[in-house]
């Protein structure tokens, strides 16, 4: 008897093993490396995050797998010197081969950075607003009170993992995300050109930095990790540096509609363009390419864009696009700690202040912005022809992102 369930007993523990060393080599063969390292339970502030704390313990299976898996941490997550020196050292200007930013062009002009004990004030100011408003009862939204376990995963599909050196970002369109798409690739290493990574950001061209395939995103985890992918994902948010990137809500919308409106662009003009104009201009018959329509003179004002936004029929047919859904939606900052906020608005400031504090800022510069960047002081402009109570009714439906990231209520735009 004893034998027997010896025997059992080992069994059992080299099926455990052996499951484990496939997970191992699957991720190593993978995009990614499966090392880990920062908060689920509590925010650490920046300067917990620069002095390299100590992360709190995990309980039971997230403990051992941490402790089996992130042995490899240190010494594939280091770099060389050598290495740092040519990643600085990479071309200063992107060939520039988009139309967008062609048209838009970049913004060479230095700007003064705020001091780093500034931006940590700064930090642990926005994470204060939105801890508070996450945990007033008062004030509530759709999704807000749901746990991290009740997100389906395609709604976490914005959520991009660099495993090498510990980080998770929450990408926001129309929020500098493809230039930060950039800065994980080059981190990651996810892509090559001519057998070697990039080394900077810019040389990176854009119809690659917006290849879901390029990046591994918590809604991949499952096919990759199956009934292991909500502990390692939860391993992942509470060991990892966790950041996103906010705007203006208004502002926001204005640069998404620019940007997909008023360019000719094709797959957007086809599937957004075409009905609006339909529904909310009376056309029929419209031309079949963008730039048909654009020849004719055929394009979607900002004042079809609002209806669309606020008609009730939009979202009965599919959720918003990510280019205009509210940054809740993307990503839940009521249900993931994220341990640092930036802004479009102190963009520059920043993105050189995270990137020290994740100690990369020796591996790369974060990209310059667009010249023509879409400016708080146009709203007024933008909305001057939209009734009043189209501007109430779209506040309501991005009330959440003004309050949760701190952004005033726009009274000049809500009263008459």
């Amino acid at each position: 008897m004893t034998k027997a369930r010896l025997l059992r007993l080992s069994v059992v523990l080299v099926s455990i093993f052996m499951i484990l060393l496939i997970i191992v080599y699957w991720d190593n063969v993978g995009t990614a490396h499966f090392y880990l390292h920062t908060s689920f339970s509590r925010p650490r502030s920046p300067a917990a995050i620069a002095a390299g704390e100590d992360w709190e313990a995990l309980p039971d299976v997230d403990e051992f797998l941490a402790k089996l898996l992130s042995s490899s941490l240190k010494q594939n997550s280091s770099i060389p010197r050598r290495t740092e020196q040519l990643l600085v050292q990479g071309s200063n200007k992107p060939v520039v081969s988009n139309l967008e930013e062609n048209v838009r062009g970049y913004d060479w002009s230095t700007h003064k950075d705020r001091s780093s004990l500034d931006q940590e004030k700064l930090q642990v100011e926005r994470q204060r607003t939105l801890r508070e408003f996450c945990a007033n009862s008062s004030f509530t939204f759709p999704t807000k009170e749901r746990s991290f376990d009740d997100i389906p995963n395609y709604e976490l599909n914005h959520l991009i993992v660099d495993d090498r050196h510990g980080v998770i970002y929450c990408y926001v369109p129309k929020v500098a995300c493809t230039n930060w798409k950039r800065v994980m690739i080059v981190l990651s290493e996810s892509l090559l050109h001519q057998g070697l990574p990039y080394r900077n950001p810019l040389d990176i061209p854009r119809e690659h930095v917006h290849n879901t395939s390029t990046h591994l995103t918590f809604n991949k985890f499952w096919r990759r990790y199956g009934k292991f992918s909500r502990h390692l994902m939860k391993i992942k948010l509470k060991k990892y540096t966790k950041f996103l990137f906010v705007r203006d809500p208004f502002v926001r919308l204005i640069s998404a509609f620019r940007s997909k409106f008023e360019l000719e662009n094709e797959d957007f003009y086809r599937r957004f363009a075409i009905p609006m104009l339909k529904l909310y201009s009376n056309h029929t018959n419209l031309p079949t390419s963008v730039s048909e329509a654009f020849g004719a003179g055929l394009k979607v004002s900002f004042s079809d864009f609002i209806q669309y936004l606020l008609d009730p029929r939009t979202e009965k047919m599919a959720p918003f696009n990510e280019h205009w859904r509210q940054v809740y939606r993307l990503c839940h900052p009521c249900q993931i700690d994220y341990d640092f906020i930036g802004k479009l608005e102190t963009l520059d400031e920043d993105a050189a202040y995270l990137l020290q504090l994740l100690k990369v800022d020796r591996l790369l510069r974060f990209p310059p912005s667009y010249r023509n960047r879409t400016a708080s002081s146009w709203e007024d402009n933008w909305f001057a022809k939209i009734p009043l109570a189209w501007r109430q009714q779209l506040y309501k439906l991005y009330e959440a992102d003004f309050v949760l990231f701190g952004y005033p209520k726009p009274e000049n735009l809500l009263k008459d």
